[in-house]
C-alpha cells in the first residue's frame, strides 16, 4: 500500500485551456431549456469559467487532502492494474470494513462528504472506508484488452479488500456500483454478509419466481409514491437513456468526441448531473471538478464508457450478466434505500425480489448521486442497518486495521 498524489501535468492544463479558448458552439432553439439537452448559455458559461477562472490546482489540493493510496491488483486473465483508492480506517474497535463503489459519471469523490461521519462511532458502529477509482475511471489504470466485464470489476474490488486484510466486509453502491456489488455478492457470498444500495434495478415479481411477492403486488394497489416512481422510470426509459444505448454499442466512436473536445465532455456530463439529481444546487466548481476528473483521468474519458459495452456483451465462460445481478441472490442480506428521483423508482415489492431484504428506507428527497446530494441521510441509513438494534449489527468485526 503506497500513498497517492493527484498531480496533473502543467502541459495538460495548458492544453485544456487552449482547446477551451477555440471552442465553437451550436445554435439553440428559443425556450428549449433542458428539453433538448444541456442549454447553450450554461455550457458557454462553464466553458469560459473552466478556461479563465476555474482553479484546478486548488481542487487538486482538496483531492489530495483525502487519504489517497494505490496498489497493483491482478484479476484472472489480465495484467496487473494500478488501482487508486481512498482508504480511511476507523480508530474504533466496533468498525466494519465497507467498500464504496461508484458508477458513471461519478467517481470515488462521491464518498468524500461522508468520510468524517463514517469514521466516528455512532449507534455502536463505525466504518473502515475503502473507495476505489474503478478500473478505467479516475486515477486507476484500465485494461487494454476486451472482456473486462462485471466479473472483473467485482474481482478487482474483492481482491483490493483482501489485500487490505479484510476477508469479510460489507458493500455500498449505486449506478454501476449496484451491478458490481451485486456481482460481488454472487461471486463472494462468504466474504460479504450484507450489502446496501441506493439504486435499485429490479423487476416486477412473478408467480413462478416470487409467488408471495407476486401475491402482495397483485392485491396491494399502487401508492402515490409508486405511481410517481413509475412515471420517473418511464421518463428515464423514453427520454433519458439515449446515452446508454450509444455507450453500450459504440463506445469507441463516442470516445473520440469526449477525449478531443473538453466542451463535448462537459455537455455530455452536465446533462446527467442536472437531470439525474433532485434539484441539487450544483456549483460551477463542483461541476468542473467532476468533469475534470474524467478529462484528466489516467485511462482517459473514453475508457470509462467501456463498462457499458462489456456488461451487455459478455463473451467469456462464466461471465456475470446484468440480468443475473437483478435476480434473487440468496446469501447476502440487503439494505435498500429508495430515493424519489433515482433513474428508476420501483414499488417496494419489486426491490424485495433481489434477495433477503432486512432493511428498507423510503427517502423524501434525493436522486441518482445520493451520497453527494444527501450524505447525512446515507450515513444515517448505514448506521441504522449496521448499528445497535439494526438487522446487521455486528455483521463484521475486525477492530482497528493492522495495515
Amino acid at each position: 500500500m503506497a500513498s497517492y498524489q493527484v498531480a496533473v501535468a502543467e502541459e495538460k492544463i495548458d492544453l485544456l485551456k487552449k482547446k477551451l479558448s477555440f471552442a465553437t458552439f451550436p445554435d439553440e432553439l428559443e425556450d428549449a431549456a433542458w428539453d433538448y439537452g444541456a442549454p447553450l448559455q450554461d455550457v458557454k458559461r462553464l466553458t469560459k469559467y473552466w478556461e479563465q477562472g476555474f482553479d484546478w490546482r486548488a481542487q487538486e489540493a482538496k483531492l489530495n487532502s483525502f487519504p489517497n493510496y494505490h496498489k497493483g491488483i491482478r484479476v484472472d486473465g489480465f495484467p496487473e492494474l494500478d488501482i487508486h483508492y481512498l482508504y480511511q480506517p476507523s480508530d474504533s474497535p466496533d468498525a466494519i470494513p465497507l467498500i464504496f463503489v461508484h458508477g458513471w459519471p461519478g467517481s470515488y469523490l462521491e464518498v468524500s462528504k461522508m468520510l468524517s461521519a463514517l469514521k466516528q462511532s455512532n449507534k455502536g458502529v463505525s466504518f473502515h472506508v475503502v473507495a476505489p477509482s474503478l478500473p478505467n475511471f479516475g486515477w486507476s489504470e484500465g485494461p487494454k484488452k476486451q472482456d473486462f466485464g462485471l466479473k472483473q470489476y467485482a474481482e478487482t474490488c474483492h481482491r483490493l479488500m483482501q489485500s487490505l486484510g479484510y476477508e469479510k466486509y460489507v458493500t455500498q453502491g449505486g449506478d454501476w456500483g449496484f451491478y458490481i456489488t451485486r456481482c460481488m455478492g454472487l461471486l463472494y457470498p462468504e466474504s460479504i454478509p450484507a450489502s446496501h444500495t441506493n439504486m435499485l434495478r429490479a423487476l416486477q415479481p412473478t408467480w413462478t419466481g416470487n409467488p408471495l411477492l407476486a401475491l402482495q403486488h397483485a392485491v396491494q394497489p399502487y401508492t402515490e409514491r409508486d405511481r410517481k416512481g413509475l412515471e420517473r422510470s418511464k421518463w428515464f426509459a423514453e427520454e433519458g437513456s439515449g446515452y446508454r444505448l450509444e455507450q453500450s454499442t459504440k463506445p469507441q466512436t463516442l470516445g473520440y468526441s469526449l477525449t478531443d473536445s473538453p466542451v463535448g465532455l462537459l455537455a455530455w456530463m452536465l446533462e446527467k448531473l442536472h437531470d439525474w439529481t433532485d434539484a441539487y444546487p450544483w456549483t460551477d466548481d463542483e461541476i468542473l471538478t467532476w468533469v475534470s476528473i474524467y478529462y484528466f483521468s489516467t485511462a482517459g474519458p473514453a475508457a470509462s464508457l467501456r463498462i457499458y459495452y462489456e456488461a451487455i456483451h459478455p463473451r467469456e465462460a462464466g461471465a456475470v450478466t446484468r440480468d443475473q445481478t437483478q435476480q434473487w441472490i440468496p446469501k447476502v442480506k440487503l439494505g435498500l434505500l429508495h430515493a424519489p428521483r433515482e433513474l428508476t423508482v420501483v414499488p417496494l415489492t419489486w426491490g424485495r425480489t433481489l434477495g433477503p431484504v432486512v432493511h428498507e428506507s423510503v427517502q423524501r428527497k434525493g436522486g441518482h448521486f445520493f451520497a453527494w446530494e444527501c450524505p447525512d441521510a446515507l450515513v444515517q441509513d448505514l448506521r441504522t442497518m449496521f448499528g445497535k438494534g439494526g438487522p446487521c449489527y455486528k455483521a463484521v468485526r475486525t477492530g482497528v486495521t493492522k495495515l
